[in-house]
């Protein structure tokens, strides 16, 4: 055996675990022999009873199914089965042929019983018999499964595309994992393979059924033929002879046919649920009383006219007047026997825990104190929650995208006038406010003291003030700019909206921008996604861009530049450059709006030396270096402030990811532009210079 096996190249676990590779071939060579090699009697009673059992293994295990992929294999199993039918008619049809003029007993003892027990002995109600299960099989039960199928397939590739759209939703909604996506998109390919694949095996049981009934009168025709011809018979003895084994051939062969068409059709015609077919019928069909006293109610008309059989109708309207007052018991008293454990437990203990218990992290949400509460509360005319739906639609009209709601809820936990900002749970602002005063905020040059709680504003770290209403034109006087608290609030989620743009712009949102996008110019997005580009990729570009304050409003330029460029480059990092440079001119117009002179910060040529030699080693900054850029990049942004030019850095293309990765953490207020972006119509003024002598 282990030479076998080593020979076969089969795994060397074969004996225990991996036997059933060899099901397959050794059946079918198994039939190709029947057809070819003489069987004796006894070999054919045992495939023949083999044959029953298979067939109603396989009845039993459609009835137990519950959803249809459980039993995958069966149109495999339905051609095999064909096959094996079909190769012991031939095995019988030689013997028949061959000893037939011996006796009934001369194809086993299979062909014998069903020839004279079944039908009596009587070939002409044989033959009648065999008619009937052949039509009963090929015209009810495998031309409606046959229709079953093929309806069924036909609905299952229409409705793919749905199904794989509500997977990819649930996907990009974050419900399921890649796995699990996976998984049902595999089901649904493996569903509709199957109904294909019933759609074609039905036509093995229907050839079945005709060959059935040319191999009977085949027999029949050169059973006589032989008898009368070869073997010197009285057309009589042949008749009987060889018409009985026949019959008995065609009854034990046809019977296992009709099983596995039965099994085809309750394969096709269950609908899925998590109840077996046996469960379902019974479950669904007696579970009604009304139905059962209308029922007994028409029977029990019938039973009292005079000449029909009274006694089995009235016996039947006994049986179902006593089953529905058993069922109409069994719906009052369940209530009662549910509901009465559950006034004996403690109400926490009594529900098991579920899934709705799991609570998912809300992308953006705000927690306020219990003094907060009237600022979000709708029913107290809440001026912030109006505030924030403005602040979202002002958001979605200049950055590009939607922002997740926010979800405002009260914490006992929390200081009575404070208030915090969480992005995904985790804290990302925390300030305080106090309905009824004003803030009032220096935004440098206000002059005079004012009364109050000195503060800071929240969103930009400026000194203020909490005054009282009173003073709010007196501080306007002196130049302070005054804010009522639920203003306080919403400016400071705003400014953490757009600092955290590109955390906020998760799968979900990226995939309703490109749902948006189609519904305006459907063949931009035609084959973008996945046949172009990943959604995954998509979704870092336009996080890059968010996260360097690039709006992605353009959505025209971003797609049709990743159309001509993802073809030979999926590095997201690369992909995000060349958008810029396309973006180049939205770019310049929002730092430097108008047509004027352009002021920015230029390079040191000796620094850009340096960082130039340091990006083609692959080399970082040394901390020497990296500390004196830092310095001086503060200085010059200071110098920036004080002329009230814009904070932009504009450097060599290949250096300007490197700068900006690099300033980011440190001064994200600083913006790194290349020189491919600025349009060649704009005049450029270096009014600092970076790595310079200072």
């Amino acid at each position: 055996m282990a030479n076998l096996v080593a020979l076969l190249r089969l795994p060397a676990n074969f004996k225990t675990v991996q036997w059933q590779i060899l099901a397959g071939p050794v059946l079918i060579l198994m039939i190709l022999s029947m057809m070819v090699l003489p069987l004796p009697p006894l070999v054919l009673d045992l495939l023949f009873t083999f044959n029953i059992a298979l067939s109603i293994m396989v009845l039993l295990v459609a009835m137990f199914t519950r959803k249809t992929l459980e039993f995958a294999a069966f149109p495999t199993i339905l051609l095999f089965s064909t096959l094996l039918r079909l190769s012991l008619n031939i095995a019988s049809t030689r013997i028949i042929l061959l000893h037939g003029h011996t006796g009934t007993a001369a194809a086993g003892r299979v062909i014998e019983a069903f020839g004279h027990f079944l039908v009596g002995g009587n070939f002409a109600i044989g033959i009648v018999v065999f008619i009937i299960l052949v039509v009963i099989n090929f015209m009810v039960i495998t031309k409606g499964a046959g229709r079953i199928a093929e309806v069924g397939a036909r609905f299952v590739l229409d409705g793919m595309p749905g199904k794989q759209m509500a997977i990819d939703a649930d996907l990009n909604a974050g419900l399921i994992g890649e796995e699990e996506a996976k998984a049902r998109r595999s089901e649904v390919t493996q569903e509709a393979d199957f109904y294909g694949s019933m759609d074609g095996a039905s036509k093995f049981v229907r050839g079945d059924a005709i060959a059935g009934l040319m191999i009977m009168v085949i027999n029949v025709i050169g059973g006589l033929l032989v008898g009368m011809i070869q073997h010197g018979m009285t057309l009589g003895n042949a008749a009987e002879s060889y018409t009985l084994l026949t019959i008995g051939d065609g009854l034990v062969a046809q019977i296992p046919a009709l099983v596995i068409s039965t099994a085809a059709g309750v394969i096709v015609t269950r609908v899925g649920s998590s109840e077996d077919v046996g469960q379902q019928m019974v479950g669904q069909l007696f579970n009604n009383p009304r139905v059962m006293l209308l029922s007994a109610g028409v029977l029990g008309l019938l039973g009292l006219v005079p000449g029909m059989p009274n006694m089995v109708f009235l016996l039947f309207t006994a049986m179902l007047l006593g089953l529905a007052w058993w069922l109409r018991g069994k719906a009052v008293a369940g209530p009662v026997a549910v509901a009465a454990p559950v006034k004996q437990q403690d109400t926490a203990f009594a529900r098991e825990a579920s899934w709705s218990d799991v609570q998912l992290e809300d992308p953006l949400g705000m927690e306020v104190g219990y003094r907060l509460i009237p600022m979000v509360d709708i029913q107290q005319n809440g001026e912030l929650l109006g505030r924030i739906r403005s602040i979202r639609k002002k958001f979605a009209q200049e950055t590009g995208y939607l922002p997740p709601v926010v979800h405002i809820r009260d914490s006992l936990d929390m200081q009575p006038a404070s208030y915090r900002i969480l992005l995904k749970g985790v804290e990302m602002g925390r300030g305080e406010a106090y309905p009824g005063r004003w803030m009032a905020i220096n935004p440098g040059g206000a002059t005079g003291e004012l009364p109050g709680d000195v503060t800071r504003d929240p969103a930009f770290g400026l000194p203020a003030i909490w005054i009282d209403s009173a003073l709010k034109e007196q501080a306007q006087i002196l130049g302070y700019t005054v804010v009522e608290a639920s203003t306080v609030v919403a400016t400071h989620l705003n400014h953490l909206i757009g600092i955290h743009a590109s955390e906020l712009l998760g799968r979900q949102e990226t995939q309703q921008l490109l749902e948006r996008v189609t519904q305006e110019m459907p063949k931009l997005t035609e084959d973008f996604i996945p046949g172009t580009l990943s959604l995954t990729i998509f979704h870092k570009v336009l996080q890059n861009l968010l996260a360097e304050s690039v709006p992605i409003r353009d959505m025209r330029t971003i797609i049709e530049t990743l159309v001509e460029h993802a073809p030979v480059q999926k590095d997201p990092a690369e992909l995000t450059v060349v958008v810029r440079v396309a973006l180049g001119r939205a770019i310049t117009q929002r730092w430097f709006p108008g047509d004027s002179e352009i002021q920015v910060i230029g390079l040191d040529l000796g620094l850009e030396r340096v960082l130039l030699q340091a990006l083609q080693s692959g080399g970082g900054l040394e901390p020497g270096m990296a500390d004196r850029v830092l310095s001086q990049a503060r200085d010059v942004l200071a110098q920036q402030e004080k002329l009230n030019a814009p904070p932009v850095l504009l450097v060599n293309h290949s250096l300007r990811p490197l700068l900006a990765r690099f300033l980011r953490r440190t001064l994200p207020q600083m913006a790194v532009l290349s020189n491919l972006e600025v349009s060649d119509q704009r005049q450029i003024r270096m009014t600092a210079m970076l790595g310079g002598t200072q």
